[in-house]
């Protein structure tokens, strides 16, 4: 993981960081005003961890999912995400109440984006 890499990317799709923690160790992702990414480079994550650290190209190790408020805004994050470096992880799926769609960021970890109809109230209801 490169830290400058990872602003650059993250930049690209709309998000902003936090220099106050970002230096050549990790970065601090501003995604909105409750949730922020910390990206780190493996030697600076294995100071959080004893477990091993999964190789991105070989398994998954995390799902992230982000809410959109719009069908729309699910594309056009993707869109900015694929020209920024990213890879298609899966391909849209309609569901009618929730539409998704997904990328790979170019350190291998996965985005899964959503839109769901203000109708649906969940499937117990």
């Amino acid at each position: 993981m490169d830290p400058a890499r990872s602003v650059a990317f993250f930049k690209a799709l709309g998000f902003s960081h936090n220099p106050q923690f970002t230096d050549d160790t990790a970065a601090c992702i501003i995604i909105s005003e409750h949730i922020h990414l910390m990206v780190l480079t493996h030697a600076k994550f294995k100071d959080f961890t004893p477990k091993a650290i999964r190789d991105t190209s070989e398994a998954v190790e995390v799902l992230n999912c982000l809410s959109c408020e719009t069908r729309a805004e699910v594309d056009d994050l993707v869109s900015k995400a694929i020209a920024a470096g990213a890879s298609v992880y899966s391909e849209p799926k309609d569901y009618g109440f929730m539409y998704q769609h997904s990328f790979a960021d170019p350190d291998g970890h996965c985005w899964e984006l959503v839109h769901m109809t203000p109708e649906f109230d969940g499937p117990d209801k």
